[in-house]
This record gives C-alpha cells, sequence and structure tokens, in this order.
C-alpha cells in the first residue's frame, strides 16, 4: 500500500523528535509478492535532496527510520506501490524541479492513452525536465506549467493562493481529459512543498495532521529529561506540523482531513483549510 507524509516546521531538530514518536504511523508492511519503493526529500542548508530507493523487500518499510539522521525543518516522504511505470529511482516520489518537491498517491485513470497529451500541455523547458514514466510526475510538472502561466514558477515567495490555484487548475484539466477517456473522476492525495510552505490535496483515503507547538508538545516527544538535555532554547515558540495521508486508522492526537480539502501549512502558523 501507498503512504505518504510530510512535516514543516520552525526547528530542524523538532522534525527528528516527531518522526520518533510517530514511527508507527509511518511503517508500512508489504504484502507477499507487493514490490513497494520509498523516498524522502528535504532541505538542509539551502539545498534540496533526496534518498531514494525504488525497490525495496523487506517486511516492513519503515520511514521514520530512513530519515532518523536527517536535520531539516521540511520534509516529505512516501511510499510506492508501483500501479504505472518500473521500479526505477525516476519513477520514485518525491519528484524534484528546482526548489519545488511533489509527491502524490492515486492513478489518473486512463494515463496510458493521456500521456502524449499531457506531456504536450507542458512548456518545452519543464517538458525535458520529465525522467520517468509515472503519472504523478506529469502531474506535477502540469501543476508547475499552472505556476508558470501565473508568472510565479521563477517567485522566490510563492503565495498559498498561487500553489492552491495551480493546484486547483491542474486536477481539473486532468479530471477533464480522463472524463474524456470514460473514466470516473480521479482519486488520490497530493503533498507539495518550495521548502517555505507545504499544501496537502487530499481527495480519498485517510489523511490526518497534527499541530505540536510550545513547551507542552515539545516535552509530549521527548520528555522533561529529554528536552532538559537537548537545552532547546525559547521553547515556547516551538511549532511544527505534521501530516499523513493513505492511512490505516487515524493515530491519537491528530485531527483528521475531510475529503475534497485543500491544507496549506506553515513552518510558524497553524494549519489553514479550505475547500478543494
Amino acid at each position: 500500500m501507498a503512504r505518504m507524509f510530510g512535516f514543516i516546521g520552525n526547528r530542524a531538530d523538532l522534525g527528528a523528535m516527531v518522526l520518533e514518536a510517530h514511527a508507527a504511523v509511518l511503517r508500512v508492511k508489504r504484502a507477499p509478492e507487493e514490490p513497494l519503493g520509498w523516498g524522502v526529500g528535504f532541505y538542509q542548508a539551502g539545498e534540496v535532496l533526496l534518498r531514494r530507493r525504488p525497490l525495496d523487500d523487506r517486511a516492513v518499510i519503515d520511514l521514520a527510520e530512513a530519515a532518523a539522521d536527517v536535520r531539516t525543518d521540511v520534509l516529505l516522504g512516501h511510499v510506492r506501490k508501483a500501479s504505472v511505470g518500473a521500479l526505477r529511482t525516476e519513477n520514485t516520489h518525491p519528484f524534484r524541479y528546482r526548489s519545488w518537491l511533489w509527491a502524490e498517491t492515486g492513478t489518473i485513470g486512463g494515463f496510458d492513452r493521456l500521456r502524449e497529451r499531457l506531456l504536450e500541455a507542458l512548456p518545452e523547458f519543464l517538458r525535458r525536465n520529465v525522467r520517468g514514466e509515472t503519472d504523478s510526475e506529469l502531474s506535477f510538472y502540469l501543476f508547475l506549467s499552472f505556476l508558470h502561466d501565473a508568472g510565479e514558477l521563477e517567485h522566490p515567495h510563492v503565495g498559498y493562493d498561487a500553489i492552491a490555484a495551480a493546484l486547483r487548475a491542474s486536477v481539473a484539466l486532468v479530471d477533464r481529459l480522463s472524463a474524456e477517456e470514460g473514466m470516473s473522476q480521479n482519486a488520490g492525495n497530493v503533498l507539495v512543498t518550495n521548502g517555505e510552505r507545504m499544501v496537502a490535496l487530499h481527495r480519498s483515503g485517510t489523511m490526518a495532521l497534527r499541530v505540536f507547538k510550545g513547551r507542552y508538545d515539545v516535552e509530549s516527544l521527548s520528555g522533561e529529561d529529554g528536552v532538559r538535555r537537548a537545552r532547546i532554547p525559547s521553547i515556547d515558540s516551538t511549532h511544527c506540523t505534521m501530516i499523513a495521508s493513505d492511512l490505516s486508522a487515524v493515530p491519537e492526537g491528530f485531527r483528521v482531513v475531510e475529503p475534497k480539502q485543500l491544507v496549506s501549512l506553515t513552518r510558524s502558523e497553524d494549519p489553514v483549510i479550505e475547500a478543494l
């Protein structure tokens, strides 16, 4: 099964605590004869970094373990059950373009007949960056093309409204093309970030989030002794939000995100949720 999560916060050392405390949420059991791959993308010292493993034959895929040594304040993780495209690094989420990271679950209906039409819809400079075979990567570049059309792709501080508009436009186009092929409306979820803001698009399955802020929440992650040993300065201003999708159950303390919603996450503000 697929699994996807992300976190964004105002402290690089807080992310590791959040992952460790919720490791069970991020574990995926592999069914017999079910090939799974995984990837994580994160930001360090102004760089966008990826760790991707297109095939992992272990019985349990543990994303918390995969990112345990990563010190970052923004991270995306994804476990892939291949539905479109071979088990190759180029087909493994997250996908990256410049400062943008994208992960997605779900499959575009009729994609085998739509692939060329979607490629043709992209500007040439984006089309030549497509490396793999998946519908998810093309969805990513379609989103970027709408940002480009709005004059926001090169903007160093893209606002939520522009990101949301590009997501809505790309989803609407893909749904229309699928419908033309006689397919029902597409499902699935998206997490996208440029390192400053993370936006989730939720359409199916279970998605939930949790906000950690201030001394009480930090102590709930590592205990008073852990906080004392870590000597976390300005602990009362700490803030981090974790979001996960395609869950088998909602973890304790998490808030459910209803279907057909967009969620905006930033380093220091509580999530904003609105209708897709």
